[in-house]
């Protein structure tokens, strides 16, 4: 199994939802975060002074699945999230050692 964490812009936030459950995938968490990369924030204008908002409001999504499903659901992401301009964001993949269903103490896959 492979947990997949994305980091989107959070108007992609309902089209994605969207592919993911036309791809059956379920058990999905999802954060309002802030954050910056390359695009280190915007410059504002508060009361004639300037202010450096170096934090952007992004969206963190976190999905569990099979190792098989990895690079398709990947793909999904990619497809939905890419607008080709800097703050589209990342996606990490990481091993996932177990999952259990605490109500019927299933594990691994069919804990998903």
């Amino acid at each position: 199994m492979k947990k997949i964490e994305a980091i989107i812009r959070p108007e992609k936030l309902e089209p994605l939802k969207d592919i993911l459950l036309k791809m059956k995938i379920n058990g999905i968490t999802i954060n309002q975060v802030f954050g910056c990369g390359k695009q280190y924030g915007f410059t504002e204008y508060v009361r004639g002074n300037t202010v450096i908002m170096n934090t952007l409001s992004k969206i963190e999504v976190r999905i569990v699945v099979p190792d098989e499903r990895l690079e398709e659901i990947i793909d999904a992401i990619i497809s939905v999230a890419e607008t080709g301009e800097f703050g589209d964001g990342k996606i990490f993949v990481s091993d996932v050692i177990d999952c259990i269903r605490i109500r019927t103490r299933e594990r691994g896959n069919s804990a998903l």
